[in-house]
């Protein structure tokens, strides 16, 4: 519901303006006067790969908005002589897209709960490396519960105006979907972390240290969110704070970029270590069969579900649209699913166990 606020704004600006906001179900098209030319950019979902953002143009006349300068099947995507096979093939591209990554968070949100079930059932196994693993489960089953609320509110009905929606539920149905995103990354630098002090510190009090690991996986993302949550409150206000377009999107944009380039960085000081400790003359046989345990059971973790990120880390969002429609919801749709097979049913300890 709209707020009377919104309400009274939204009526004044349609009394004085010759056009009144519109929302053609891609693009929102703001209120102006008679006389004004609004441009907004090609959706990035319809963009070619190949091509920079197209402008698209309407005027605002007596008779109300003009048609637009280019139909976005043309500007964007598609050829004119192609038009209505591919419109319904670009349709069914994105429903199964979704459909493969919903697939995707709901198997790797019922296998986590099971490996969460198996870690807790037996005792014996928990540990701080199985605390941090179990910690690095949540996050992955909260990101995926938080995918399925954030479609839900936002997507669910299609006649949904998104140029004037802006309710406390949508609000905070995008707040939580950042924090898990936040939290899930953080676990997973945590996760390298572990692993770079266990190399480093052959006894390194980790019961103590773990406590810094939670500040780092929980409390780092809880600030980041209440911080952006209140700057958006004063200073951007509009829609449902998922515009990808305002400055304050980098508060949550960059620790993440951080999380994703310290990983990568200690996976290749790892990965120098582990090449120089297992090469050494003086290294014990099963102390070399133990460092090489460690790179099956947790190096695998670190360019699995960092570096595919790093390839787009740096680029402009208009920039490989395809592959990365593919890399961030198709495969991190399944990341859940191949964390809990590799630290829970694969894990030599957890058979052993049984």
């Amino acid at each position: 519901m709209k707020t009377i606020a919104e309400a009274s704004l939204q009526s004044n600006s349609n009394k004085t303006a010759g056009c009144s906001m519109e929302w053609d179900g891609l693009s929102c098209w703001p209120a102006v006067s008679e006389g004004k030319i609004v441009s907004v950019r090609c959706p990035l979902l319809l963009l070619k790969p190949e091509t920079p953002p197209v402008v698209i143009t309407r005027n605002c006349t007596v008779r109300g908005w003009s048609k637009p300068s280019l139909p976005y099947y043309e500007a964007c995507y598609y050829a004119a002589y192609e038009q209505e096979e591919d419109v319904g093939k670009e349709k069914n591209y994105f429903d199964t897209l979704k459909l493969i990554y919903s697939v995707g968070y709901g198997v790797s949100l019922a296998a986590l709960l099971i490996a969460v079930m198996v870690f807790c059932c037996f005792r014996k196994l928990l540990c701080t490396r199985s605390y941090i693993h179990l910690n690095l489960f949540v996050t992955f089953m909260l990101r995926s519960l938080a995918v399925f609320i954030k479609d839900a509110v936002l997507f669910a009905d299609k006649s949904t105006d998104h140029c004037t929606v802006s309710t406390l539920q949508c609000k905070a149905a995008v707040t939580f979907f950042h924090f898990c995103v936040l939290s899930n990354f953080s676990w997973l630098l945590v996760e390298g972390l572990y692993l770079q002090t266990l190399l480093l510190f052959t006894f390194a009090h980790t019961r103590r240290i773990f406590w810094i690991y939670a500040i780092i996986g929980w409390g780092s993302p809880s600030a980041t969110t209440v911080v952006w949550a209140l700057l958006k409150k004063q200073l951007d206000d509009e829609g449902c704070w998922d515009n990808l377009e305002s400055n304050l999107w980098w508060i949550i944009k960059i620790p993440i970029l951080l999380s994703i380039f310290i990983n990568l960085m200690i996976f290749l000081n790892v990965s120098r270590l582990v090449v120089q400790k297992t090469k050494a003359t003086h290294v014990k046989q099963s102390e070399t069969h133990l460092y090489r345990k460690l790179v099956r059971s947790t190096l695998l973790l670190i360019p699995l579900f960092g570096v595919h990120y790093v390839v787009f880390a740096l680029f402009p969002e208009h920039v490989g649209v395809g592959p990365r429609l593919y890399l961030e919801l198709v495969l991190g749709s399944f990341q859940g699913f191949i964390v809990a097979v590799l630290y829970c049913f694969l894990n030599e300890e957890v058979s052993s166990s049984y």
